[in-house]
């Protein structure tokens, strides 16, 4: 009896030292090494970047924010990350689980009445109380490995969840600063309508006194037609960015509330984007992409555990009976130990531990790409970002000129000085001038949101 006692004393020594001597056998994770530029801007070497802004301070726009939180709270693909980040910190649960003892309950009872022949009836009954305990020791850090690699899944998708944000406010922002630039664009068209309205009304009357030929009347016409053909246009554009915005922020096709566009975009001074290892921590898509290469890592672990013998222990005690009332009268342990050790299977193991290698080498070049993508659109948005200012000044000068130049053709041609296609020469230019510039305001907008965007600024 005292032997019996000791044996679950045995059974949980012999496992706490199995457990404490095993080891994690593969190679553990280590970042590539990349041959980083030395700095992202040869005119800035601070090491504070854009990306470490909150978006509230870049986009004061009290309408944009009202769009953006709405966004960031109802749009689906930002309910999907979310939800895809329950799934897997489950799923992260569940094999740290299996580095433990799974303990178990049984309660079975069983009345049976056998009858061989007709003439031998038996009652063959059958009553267990048992608790049971299975543990996989982990000798060679195969359930470690699987542990990793569900970490590296779950934190995958935080990042996911992270680059999903970091999108949703590059997207909603930039789709309202276009917006905006549409209703402005909408306006100088109309505005532009109504003069050609005048100046037609103006051609009528200087046909009809016989100041000016017929043609110059009937051209008149001709460019208030193809003036009034930009409006439904514009309004259609109107429309379907507006449709964008409400899909964005999870809702129906609807009005979206906007201001106005402002006259000029100020830039700050300098402009500050950071060393180029700390892109690498700012940017949740190149973090993402190392979150699944610590997974291929963790699953060449387990491949390679595979191949070396796997020992689980189970071991119950209770009691067990015929008769229910002899039950706790009969006690019953037991203790096993399988050892599963693969001998033959034509190289499958060895096959498999080759091919998460070989997805192993594809994680690497993916995050290799995502490094080099991510430098490709930060250098992109920074020579935007530099020379856009010069694109506003060239077409705020053009505008001026334009302006300039309508107002002296309109004064000469009522003087006879130049005829009305000269006058129309001037007014084409100067509409032309207005969109352009109303356009390089939108583009200024633009890019500071595609910079923010490619510095990894949009999630705290």
């Amino acid at each position: 009896m005292k032997q019996t006692k000791q044996l679950p004393k045995i059974f949980l020594f012999l496992a706490t030292s199995f457990l404490l001597g095993s080891c994690q056998l593969g190679k553990h994770y280590t970042r590539p090494q990349l041959q980083l530029p030395e700095t992202l801007d040869s005119t800035s070497v601070d090491s504070t970047s854009l990306g470490d802004y909150p978006w509230e301070q870049l986009y004061t726009d009290t309408t944009l924010q009202a769009l953006i939180r709405k966004a960031l709270t109802y749009n689906k693909d930002m309910l999907i990350a979310a939800s895809r980040v329950k799934e897997l910190a489950a799923m992260k649960r569940i094999d740290y689980a299996k580095l433990f003892p799974e303990v178990n309950l049984k309660v079975y009872g069983e009345r049976e009445r056998e009858n061989y022949g007709g003439n031998h009836p038996t009652n063959s009954d059958e009553f267990d109380l048992k608790v049971g305990v299975s543990w996989e020791l982990d000798l060679w850090g195969n359930l470690r490995w699987a542990r990793d690699k569900s970490l590296a899944q779950f934190m995958g998708s935080i990042e996911n969840q992270r680059a999903v944000r970091m999108t949703l406010v590059s997207q909603v922002t930039q789709s309202y600063f276009e917006l905006v630039a549409l209703d402005n664009e909408l306006s100088i068209v109309r505005k532009t309508v109504e003069a050609r309205r005048e100046g037609l009304h103006l051609a009528r009357i200087r046909y009809e006194g016989g100041l000016t030929s017929e043609t110059a009347f009937r051209q008149a016409q001709v460019e208030l037609a193809r003036t009034a053909t930009l409006v439904p246009d514009l309004e259609r554009k109107i429309s379907l960015k507006e449709n964008e915005l409400a899909f964005l922020t999870g809702d129906y096709p609807r009005h979206i509330n906007r201001a106005v566009l402002p006259e000029e975009v100020m830039f700050p001074i300098s402009l500050p984007v950071g060393l180029p290892s700390s892109l690498l921590e700012r940017r949740p898509d190149v973090r993402q992409a190392e979150q699944a290469l610590i997974e291929a890592n963790a699953a060449v672990g387990i491949a390679y555990t595979n191949l070396f013998p796997r020992i689980t222990l189970t071991a119950s005690y209770g009691a067990e009976s015929k008769l229910l009332s002899d039950l706790l009268k009969s006690p019953h342990h037991l203790i096993v130990g399988n050892l599963l050790q693969p001998l033959f299977a034509m190289g499958k193991n060895r096959a498999m531990l080759k091919a998460k290698k070989a997805a192993y080498e594809q994680a690497a070049y993916a995050y290799e790409k995502a490094v080099l993508s991510a430098f490709k659109d930060a250098y992109n948005a920074i020579v935007e970002f530099n020379k856009i200012k010069e694109i506003y000044e060239t077409r705020l000068r053009l505008e001026q000129s334009s302006k300039s130049a309508l107002e002296l053709a309109q004064l000469q041609y009522m003087e006879g000085v130049i005829a009305y296609m000269d006058l129309l020469d001037a007014q084409r230019g100067y509409l032309e001038a207005q969109i352009s510039l109303s356009n390089a305001i939108r583009d200024k907008q633009i890019t500071l949101v595609n910079l923010y965007k490619a510095l990894g600024g949009g999630w705290q």
